[in-house]
């Protein structure tokens, strides 16, 4: 089992704070399997989430034990340049988010 970190905006944060959201759908650029610990940390985009410029933590995060992972390069939803080439290059997976 791993702990892995990662950055997410207050809009997806607090969707899965209250448990509207349980899946995470991310450019699969890191390992992530069944088991591992996911710990959400909470940003907010002051210039909006297509520039790293603005981008601060809020010092909130959450943590998610990671169910099914499904890998895919078929979804082509996420245009944003700035994760574009890495979504071409790994592609993307789906994480299954569980109480911990």
């Amino acid at each position: 089992m791993r702990e892995i970190h990662k950055k997410i905006s207050s809009e997806y944060f607090e969707k899965i704070r209250s448990g509207e959201k349980t899946f995470e759908y991310r450019v699969n650029d890191f390992v992530c399997k069944p088991g591992d610990i996911l710990v959400l940390e909470e940003y907010e985009y002051d210039l909006g989430q297509t520039t790293i410029e603005g981008r601060r933590p809020t010092g909130r995060s959450i943590r998610k034990r990671v169910g099914y992972v499904g890998y895919t390069t078929e979804f082509d939803w996420l245009e944003r340049p700035d994760v574009k080439a890495n979504l071409d290059k790994y592609g993307a997976q789906i994480i299954s988010l569980l109480d911990e």
